[in-house]
């Protein structure tokens, strides 16, 4: 892998969740090329085990672990093979994450002629509403807690955030989703504040609409080549017109990790959108 910029992570350990997804693997991979030893927790196992082979094909060190960030002792028991194979964490990134049709509505607006008919604001359950914000936000404030403790030395250390454009500006259809990841917005700074006096940097990476297997069904009809109403929304409010590609995260990633060149950034939230948080419509 080329990396876009010349970081060295070289013996650092880097704990990535959510990294058997597209863009969190793709992070791992990175991570790993700029010397990295990578920690590839995911609720899938198969998945993380699938990124940290492609990792080892490529040279790079990387284990594979099962671990559920909702819960307090898979986060401890990963914790510890962590530490066993690679040694204390020094850079956590928490991308565990993602949205649930449970928690979405059916339009963008509210008309009374949809109560019966559609799933409203007033049809989505508690319970599908917490999966989905603690997935994104309480998965975090746990998984910072298990692994922040390892950083409180004198070696410059680095926890980043995957947020999103929603932490900027909330979209339709995806209230809880939209609110998580603006709470994760407010962690960040939060953590920063709080962590400012030791070794430990706290940003945040907030991408926008990307080119994935995942998001095939959202952006594209049945015959995957046909834009979907949304999408053309999507590249109507992006100045570059454009869907982003998960390599083009890289950039951000390795300059926020980078002790020297990011030395006095704490408590930044990075967009990498093409200018959609930018845009105001007109």
């Amino acid at each position: 892998m080329k990396l876009t910029l010349n970081v060295s992570l070289s013996g650092k350990t880097a704990v990535i969740t959510g990294a058997g997804g597209v863009i969190c693997g793709y992070m791992a991979k990175v991570l790993a090329a700029a010397g990295a030893n990578v920690a590839v927790l995911d609720i899938n196992e198969a998945a993380a085990e699938k990124v940290a082979d492609e990792i080892a094909a490529e040279g790079g060190t990387a284990l594979a672990v099962g671990c559920d960030v909702l819960s307090a002792d898979s986060l401890k028991e990963a914790h510890g093979l962590v530490t066993r194979a690679f040694g204390p964490c020094r850079i956590l990134i928490n991308g565990a994450g993602g949205n649930n049709p449970r928690a979405t509505t059916d339009s963008e607006g509210f008309r009374p002629c949809q109560m019966g008919h559609e799933k409203t604001f007033f049809d989505i359950d508690k319970e599908s509403w917490k999966f989905v914000f603690d997935l994104n936000f309480t998965g975090a404030f746990l998984t910072t807690q298990e692994f922040a403790a390892d950083m409180l030395g004198e070696e410059p250390c680095n926890i980043i955030n995957i947020a999103s454009v929603n932490t900027f500006l909330p979209l339709t259809k995806i209230p809880a989703y939209a609110a998580a990841k603006e709470a994760v917005g407010n962690f960040t700074k939060w953590l920063a504040t709080y962590f400012a006096e030791t070794s430990i940097r706290v940003n945040a990476i907030a991408p926008g609409f990307l080119s994935t297997n995942q998001t095939q069904a959202l952006f594209y009809e049945k015959d995957g080549v046909t834009p979907t109403a949304r999408l053309n929304k999507i590249i109507e409010g992006t100045p570059m017109k454009r869907l982003g590609k998960p390599e083009e995260l890289s950039g951000a990633l390795l300059f926020l990790l980078d002790d020297e060149a990011a030395s006095f950034i704490t408590g930044a939230i990075l967009p990498v959108d093409g200018g959609y948080t930018a845009y105001s419509g007109v």
